[in-house]
Parts: structure tokens; sequence; C-alpha cells
């Protein structure tokens, strides 16, 4: 089956994509899309990297991505299944969060893997949804955008309580205290403290034993994650708010617009402006 495309008629953007793939040619170089990306792993393995990380996946999983995050494939072994994009104009995360709460369990966690481990039922479940979205995207008059956000809502809702389920079956593996602190303090003062020695001073740890705890647990340095955080907020500023670029950054702990423009640049592959042009922009109702 070819790709199938539906466009955003006021925007002339891509509002959701289902694109199957039988190799890596999709994936094999850095991929960032102005939309989310979910890849459903029908057959094949190999190591997936999600900004700096590598993480292993097996047949039988589900991989997703937040909006220009980056990615790329690497099988160990022929892949094949289907990529599904979806814009935040088409369907928000951020608005909707009360009927899907996928936001912090498929996409924009910084602690977590990007990969959901599947069940059998599960990867048949999420793939007749899928042929259920592409159906209706076939049909000779327009596709029913209702009919295609309903099947969106319950594909998210499933492969949310599948990952959610994942975790709770997994053996775990608990953070040590200094990490669950860290997380906590991140959480609370990521607007107001940016560098790693901000952190060793409040949890009164060195930043050398700070950062050796989160590249064992996390495979990420407290950098990173200091970054990622004040990313997601600053991409969820952009998108629901009417905010300057300036005002945004004051907010984030940034007096020069310019210099945090340049950190947002450097971090996403894009400006703030050519972000908010791209992804869009809604004014929070929810």
């Amino acid at each position: 089956m070819a790709s199938l495309t539906l466009t955003d008629p006021r925007t002339k953007q891509v509002a959701l994509k289902v694109t199957p793939f039988t190799d890596d040619s999709l994936f094999n170089s850095l991929k960032k899309y102005n939309c989310f990306s979910m890849l459903l792993v029908s057959k094949g393995r190999g190591t997936v990297q999600r900004d700096e990380t590598q993480y292993a996946f097996n047949s039988g999983c589900l991989l997703s991505f937040a909006i220009y995050q980056p990615f790329m494939v690497k099988p160990a072994d022929a892949v094949e299944g289907v990529l599904v994009n979806f814009h935040p104009s088409f369907f928000c995360l951020f608005k909707h969060r009360q009927e899907v709460s996928c936001n912090g369990v498929l996409f924009n966690n910084l602690y977590d893997t990007p990969v959901a481990e599947l069940t059998p039922g599960d990867l048949r479940s999420l793939s007749v949804i899928v042929d259920q979205i592409s159906s209706e995207m076939q049909r000779r008059q327009q596709p029913d955008q209702d009919v295609l956000l309903s099947y969106l809502k319950v594909f998210l809702m499933e492969a949310s309580r599948a990952k959610i389920e994942q975790r709770e079956g997994a053996q775990p593996v608990k953070a040590p205290l200094t990490l669950e602190n860290l997380r906590t303090a991140i959480e609370t003062h990521y607007k107001t403290l940016h560098s790693p020695g901000d952190y060793g001073d409040l949890l009164h740890i060195s930043t050398k034993a700070l950062n050796k705890a989160c590249k064992a647990h996390f495979d990420k340095t407290l950098t990173d994650l200091i970054a990622e955080r004040l990313i997601i907020e600053a991409k969820r500023e952009l998108y629901l708010t009417a905010k300057s670029v300036k005002e945004i950054a004051f907010e984030l702990g940034y007096e020069d617009e310019f210099y945090f423009s340049r950190y947002f640049k450097k971090k996403v592959g894009v400006s703030p402006q050519i972000f908010r042009d791209t992804v869009g922009f809604d004014k929070l109702t929810a």
C-alpha cells in the first residue's frame, strides 16, 4: 500500500499520514518531523536512536517520537511495519489530555524509553486500527475527519495502555534516591536553574557524581535532562499560547531572547519562530 495523506486545507500541511515500510530506507538517517511520529514495527529488531540515546527494540513494538524530535532506526535484520504521523493541528495532545493521557507516556518523557513492547494481541489491535484509518483515508468521498480522529484517539489510548502495562510488568529498577530528588528538582526549578552545578548545589552532591548517576541510570547527562525539560515547555508555549518568543524566553529564565532562540535552534534544529510557523499556533482553550 502506498503512503496515504490527509492535508489540512487551511495550512496545506500534512494533518495525518500513514506510510507502510518494508525496510529502513525511511529512517536510516536522522529524521525530524514537524508532527508526532509512531512506528508500529510488526517485524524486525535493532536499535533506535532518539536524540543522543540508543534503545533496543524487537519485533512487535511501537516507537514514539515528539514533534521535531530527532530519531534514526538501525535494524539488525529486515524491518516491516507502518509509520503514522499526525500534526498537532489535527489532534493536540495538550488540549485533549483528559481524553487521551499519552503525553508523558508515549511522548515527552525525559526518563523513559520510546519503545513500547506489545503483546501479540496489542499488535493485532493496533494494526486493525491502522487498517481502519487507511480504509477511511482511501474513501472516494472526502474522508470523515471525525471518524479519523476517533480512530487515532483509540490508537493512542490502546498504545498508552500497553506502554503502562509494560512498565508495571517489568522488573522494577528503582532509581537511587538522589535521582528521584533530582527529577523533582528539575520539575520544580527548570525555569530558573539551567546548569548542572545549580542542581549539584541544591542537592548537596558534586556535579561529577550527579552526572555519573544520570549517565548510568538514564544514559543521559544532567545537561541533557535539563535541556530536554526546557525544550518540552518551550514547544508547548510556542504552540498553545500567543506569547512572543521574548516572553517565553523570559518565563524560562532567559533574559536574552536571541540567546534563547539560538539555544532552541541548536536543540530542536529550527528556530522558535519556524517551529511556530510549521507546527502551527492554537490558543490554549482546554
